[in-house]
């Protein structure tokens, strides 16, 4: 593998820092992900709390220590406890999570994203509503009636009481809104499509088409609030590590389990962001090499190298 270690010069600033973190970490909203896993299994009132983590838990579980040892000195710092509800998240213990998000709550009341990811937490670990969740989500659209977080679980609590067509038309309309080429607009395409399809209600004349580009690049998320703000809040010489070491895991990751298209995607994005042309088409190579014989996924990483201006890789 080439030397990733970045000189002061070439040092990610946090905005290419939140592209990484987010292309290897997390989709934009966790919670679509986590619903089109079980909308399409046609069984109601399926679980919406399955969360399986893209990084390694070992390096997460670091992140969470390190955490929970500056708030331990400073237990007033909002976008810690984000970044620990989100860490927590991933590692799947979502009650945890949920605390987390509460105290981040507690400390920025205003904050929409607070209340949206409290609420995310709380219902995702739930099989029906959550009360706690719907008020948060109530809390999180007064602030900011255009989040599609809360937007997305509102029309979720809607589907899990029953309410299909109206759960469907929200999310339609929350698709109309996504800006083109937003990393959640595939997924929520997928989820209407799998609800619509379960409870035999015909969508095909309301969606909107879908953004050019969209689908090879679909599994590559954009930056997060959180993220963001915990990238801001780190210093330089952390910020590099942080996204070093999501890099490499992820590398590491597919080197042995190669067989996964999106994880090549998210790292060959995750390598142009940070300049290392290169190493995204040693990317592009061994995926290709992994999927030898599978035409439609080596086109799809094809399209997707194309759209990232990686080298090409044949």
């Amino acid at each position: 593998m080439p030397d990733t270690s970045a000189s002061p010069a070439r040092r990610p600033s946090t905005a290419t820092i939140s592209l990484v973190a987010a292309g290897i970490l997390a989709a934009a909203s966790a919670g679509v992900a986590l619903y089109r896993s079980s909308a399409g299994n046609g069984k109601e009132g399926a679980a919406h709390g399955t969360v399986t983590p893209d990084q390694p838990v070992a390096t997460v579980a670091q992140k969470i220590a390190e955490l929970e040892a500056r708030l331990k000195i400073d237990p007033d710092k909002p976008a810690d406890w984000r970044m620990l509800g989100w860490a927590y998240f991933e590692t799947g213990n979502l009650a945890r999570s949920a605390d987390a998000y509460r105290r981040a709550a507690e400390l920025e009341p205003n904050n929409a994203e607070n209340w949206s990811s409290l609420g995310e937490a709380l219902q995702s670990a739930s099989t029906e509503v959550s009360p706690e969740a719907a008020n948060a989500f109530e809390r999180a659209l007064k602030l900011d009636p255009e989040d599609p977080r809360t937007r997305y679980f509102i029309n979720v609590q809607k589907d899990l009481k029953g309410q299909h067509e109206a759960a469907i038309a929200g999310w339609i309309d929350l698709l109309r809104d996504t800006p083109p080429g937003a990393p959640w607009e595939a997924d929520l395409r997928r989820t209407i499509q799998q609800v619509a399809a379960a409870q035999k209600i015909d969508v095909a004349s309301r969606m909107p088409p879908p953004s050019t580009g969209s689908t090879a690049t679909a599994a590559i998320p954009g930056p997060t609030p959180q993220q963001m703000a915990a990238a801001s809040s780190l210093p330089p010489s952390e910020q590099d590590q942080m996204v070093r070491g999501m890099v490499d895991g992820l590398a590491s990751r597919l080197r042995a389990n190669p067989k996964d298209a999106d994880g090549w995607i998210r790292l060959m994005r995750a390598r142009m962001v940070l300049g290392e042309n290169d190493a995204a088409r040693d990317a592009l190579r061994s995926s290709l090499a992994a999927f030898q014989g599978d035409k439609a996924t080596s086109d799809r990483l094809r399209e997707a190298a194309r759209t990232l201006g990686v080298p090409s890789g044949d």
